[in-house]
């Protein structure tokens, strides 16, 4: 089986991420140098700390991040039009509560050796994609962005040779420890500022691409499809690439199972016969599989982003 046990690392001639310069220890980023230290220590302690402190983070921003809230609380009444008020007022918070678990997780990310990790993270529906793996396809996991989305690639890098993209951090410092602490689990990264071609020519078969297809980055290069029932730019890059190297195409949702104790990747089934000729088609196709994922762990998506932030002409802002 052409599964890969080692740690993925990038090649000598290839640069993982941004490099390491001077400049990152001036003083500007001495907070964040402490909040660092901060991250090891509480990487340290057992889960159950990190998420009686999450709580108390997230009930803290329920209460004084009224911007964050109202957006959560937006979000939900357009997913879920038949919540009551004081269901939707409690996923709220608990979507906070879990949010500020994940940021207090992170630091396993960094820190955590890749054996104690292994004993924290599941795939679910790996078969299928070792299925595919194993017919020579390329294949795109198809990630939304839930809380605990970064511990995806760590889990697929256990096991895959697998690369994405990310989005560099206005922090100096913070970009570049996300990034290094993505190189620790996948064979490279890429900038999204660097465009999609350098992802494309690396789905060969036996790869395997990490991609975030649900954020609303406007109406180019986009088109509007269904999303809990409303209208939402979404990507036409996803479905390019998908036909551009025949890859198969696993929605997917990373969250933390409470009763496990673990972070858990769950693979839907490839998407059939992805992608439809029609770009509208194709995006429903791919919403209505992020829904299924989605609903079965709705206290751990990113509602705190604007997912319908692009509206189609003449209608009403939601946010």
């Amino acid at each position: 089986m052409p599964i890969n046990t080692q740690p993925n690392k990038p090649n000598a001639t290839q640069q993982c991420g941004r490099e390491f310069t001077l400049d990152l220890l001036h003083p500007r980023f001495w907070i964040t140098w402490l909040g660092l230290g901060f991250a090891f220590i509480l990487a340290l302690f057992p889960g159950s700390f990190r998420q009686v402190l999450g709580n108390i983070l997230g009930r803290y921003m329920y209460k004084y991040n009224k911007k964050r809230r109202h957006i959560i609380n937006t979000n939900l009444k357009l997913a879920f039009p038949d919540m009551d008020n004081t269901r939707r007022d409690a996923l709220t918070l608990e979507n906070l509560q879990m949010y500020a678990r994940a940021m207090l997780d992170y630091g396993l990310l960094i820190f955590a050796s890749r054996k104690k990790l292994a004993k924290l993270l599941q795939i679910d529906g790996k078969e299928h994609l070792d299925l595919a793996i194993n017919n020579d396809k390329p294949v795109m996991v198809l990630l939304a962005h839930s809380v605990m989305l970064e511990f995806a690639p760590a889990a697929l890098g256990q096991h895959y040779e697998c690369f994405g993209s990310y989005k560099p951090a206005k922090n100096d410092l913070l970009d570049w420890v996300i990034s290094k602490a993505r190189c620790r689990h996948v064979a490279f990264v890429v900038s999204r500022d660097a465009g999609l071609r350098k992802l494309v020519k690396s789905l060969t078969p036996g790869k395997v691409m990490i991609f975030l297809p649900d954020e609303d980055l406007g109406i180019k290069n986009a088109v509007f499809a269904p999303f809990f029932d409303h209208p939402k730019a979404t990507l036409t890059s996803t479905a390019r690439i998908a036909a551009l190297t025949k890859s198969a195409a696993f929605p997917a949702f990373c969250w933390y199972d409470h009763h496990t104790h673990k972070y858990r990747l769950q693979l839907a089934a490839p998407l059939a016969n992805y992608p439809l000729k029609d770009p509208v088609a194709a995006a429903r196709q791919l919403n209505q599989a992020l829904e299924e994922l989605i609903k079965a762990h709705p206290e751990q998506y990113m509602w705190q982003m604007k997912w319908f932030k692009t509206r189609p002409e003449n209608e009403v802002a939601f946010y």
